[in-house]
C-alpha cells in the first residue's frame, strides 16, 4: 500500500482521540461557506463529525459520508440525528442533484480531484457550492512554532494545500473565494501529545517509533518556557475556508 493511501485510511485506529482532541470549526467560517439560508449539505470525509456539528448548530440538514467505520461510529454517537453513509468523495452514495452544498473539513487533501470533482458536480443542485476548510496550528505563537519545527519532518504533504483547491477549481470548474478565521483550544499538555497522535503520520507509525516520537513532543512541552509546569495551555489555530462556486 502506498504511503499516501496508508495515511488516508489511518484514522480509524485513533478515532476516539480524534473526536475528543481535534479542534472544531468557527461559526463565521461555516457562515462564509454556506451563507444564511438553511441548506441540505453533504459533509464528505466527515470523520468524527467536527464540521458536521458546526453545520448542525447553524441549522443545516446534513448528510455525513465517511469511509472509516470507526470514525463514522464516533460521529453517530455524537450526532445521532444526522443521516450517515459509508463512502468517499470519489464515489458518493447519493442520487444526482440531491444537495445544495458539499463541504469537507480537514479532508480535501485526501481526495482524488478528477473523480471527486465529477461526483461533487453530480450530487450538487444547480447553484450549489463546494466548501473546503482547514485548521492549522498558529505557529506565530513561540511554543507552537517550536512544536511545528519538531513535527516538520513528518508533516510534509499533510496539511492544507492550496494546490488541492486549485485542482478542484480547475476540474469543477469553479470560482474561488477565501475567508480566514481562528479557533483556540484550551487543553492539557498531555492532550496536546494525544492530539498529535491523531495525525496520520503518527497513526501509521509502528508502536516503538510512535512512542519515541510522542515522547519528544511530551519533552518539548515539559521544557519550553511557555508550557513548562502549565496544567492547561492555549493551542491556537488559524482557520482558512475556501468557497468554490461552480460555473
Amino acid at each position: 500500500m502506498h504511503d499516501w493511501q496508508a495515511r488516508r485510511t489511518s484514522f480509524g485506529s485513533v478515532a476516539a482521540d480524534y473526536a475528543a482532541l481535534r479542534p472544531g470549526y468557527p461559526a463565521d467560517a461555516v457562515a462564509f461557506l454556506l451563507g444564511s439560508r438553511l441548506l441540505r449539505v453533504l459533509d464528505v470525509g466527515a470523520g468524527t463529525g467536527l464540521l458536521t456539528a458546526a453545520l448542525v448548530a447553524a441549522g443545516h440538514e446534513v448528510v455525513a459520508v465517511e469511509p472509516s467505520a470507526p470514525m463514522l461510529e464516533q460521529l453517530r454517537a455524537r450526532l445521532p440525528q444526522v443521516a450517515t453513509a459509508d463512502g468517499g468523495a470519489e464515489a458518493v452514495p447519493l442520487p444526482p442533484h440531491s444537495v445544495d452544498a458539499v463541504v469537507a473539513g480537514q479532508a480535501a487533501h485526501w481526495f482524488d480531484p478528477v473523480p471527486a470533482a465529477a461526483e461533487l458536480r453530480r450530487v450538487l443542485r444547480p447553484g450549489g457550492v463546494v466548501g473546503f476548510i482547514w485548521n492549522e496550528r498558529d505557529e506565530r505563537v513561540p511554543w507552537v512554532h517550536a512544536l511545528g519545527r519538531l513535527l516538520a519532518g513528518e508533516t510534509r504533504d499533510h496539511e492544507a494545500d492550496q494546490g488541492v483547491v486549485q485542482r478542484f477549481a480547475a476540474e469543477l470548474p469553479a470560482d474561488v473565494e477565501v475567508f480566514d478565521s481562528a479557533v483556540v483550544q484550551r487543553v492539557t499538555p498531555e492532550e496536546v501529545v494525544r492530539g498529535v497522535g491523531t495525525r496520520s503520520y503518527a497513526a501509521t507509525m509502528d508502536e516503538a517509533t510512535r512512542a519515541e516520537f510522542l515522547g519528544r513532543v511530551r519533552a518539548l512541552l515539559a521544557t519550553h518556557p511557555d508550557t513548562r509546569g502549565r496544567a492547561v495551555v492555549e493551542l491556537p489555530y488559524t482557520t482558512r475556508a475556501y468557497r468554490l462556486t461552480p460555473r
